[in-house]
């Protein structure tokens, strides 16, 4: 019996590799639209609330009042952020709404609380993408710079 040529499994097992990345990208996360609904209802309703306190829920700012920017919708849900202004300041950024379901929660979970830090240090819409939220930290920067821009700033 003849082995086979070395250069043969050499192509093969780079041709499945490569097949088998190409197949991993291509897949998306899955998330229930009905549960993505009710969760953006309540954000929603959480949202309206607190844009019409003209101050800041902890009351701890004297003269601080909070900004939500408009919603940005991105490939993966809605993103939403609420700044608190105090002295012409961001003094905190918050996301009121960001991607859920399947690996978007993951991602989120990561990329929102550095994305708030990044707002408060720059006290601009140009903050850096986190990597592997792309399309969560673009749409985080159009809500926050639709914030800065309703404030005033």
């Amino acid at each position: 019996m003849r082995k086979s040529h070395p250069v043969r499994r050499t192509v093969l097992a780079g041709a499945a590799t490569v097949s088998g990345i190409v197949l991993l990208l291509a897949l998306k996360p899955a998330s229930d639209p009905a549960s993505a609904q009710a969760a953006g209802g309540v954000t929603a309703q959480r949202s309206a609330a607190a844009q019409e306190s003209p101050q800041g829920g902890s009351g701890q700012q004297t003269g601080a009042r909070t900004v939500t920017g408009d919603v940005a919708t991105t490939q993966y849900g809605n993103v939403q952020v609420r700044l608190t202004v105090s002295g012409g300041r961001i003094t905190a950024a918050e996301a009121v709404q960001a991607p859920k379901g399947g690996v978007s929660d993951q991602k989120t979970a990561l990329a929102v609380p550095r994305l708030n830090q990044a707002a408060v240090a720059a006290q601009s819409a140009d903050i850096d993408a986190v990597s592997g939220a792309t399309y969560t930290s673009t749409g985080y920067r159009q809500s926050l710079q639709s914030a800065l821009d309703k404030a005033g700033g």
